[in-house]
């Protein structure tokens, strides 16, 4: 009886250590965690979209043309002028 619990004991033991090895290595093979980032930032290489006031087509604001109080996709429709959209 006492060879029995010794090699359950042994058993018990390599299971406990091997899977304290396990957890060490996938610690070291997970990336670190990330700071939180601001929701508000927007990432590196991306800028503010606008809407076009005669469309409504989203282009970012470096691409439209800004007249007056309104983004224009382009100059064909700031020369029409905005379009009501309480009409359509």
């Amino acid at each position: 009886m006492g060879k029995a619990l010794f090699w359950v004991t042994i058993f018990i033991v390599v299971i406990f250590v091997t899977r304290l090895l396990a957890i060490q290595a996938a610690k070291k093979r997970r990336p670190p965690p990330q700071a939180p980032s601001n929701q508000t930032a927007a990432p590196a290489g991306s800028e503010e979209m606008v809407r076009c006031a005669h469309c409504g087509v989203h282009l970012p604001r470096s691409e439209a043309s800004l007249l007056g109080q309104n983004t224009w996709c382009s100059p064909a429709h700031a020369k029409l002028g905005a379009r009501d959209r309480d009409s359509t």
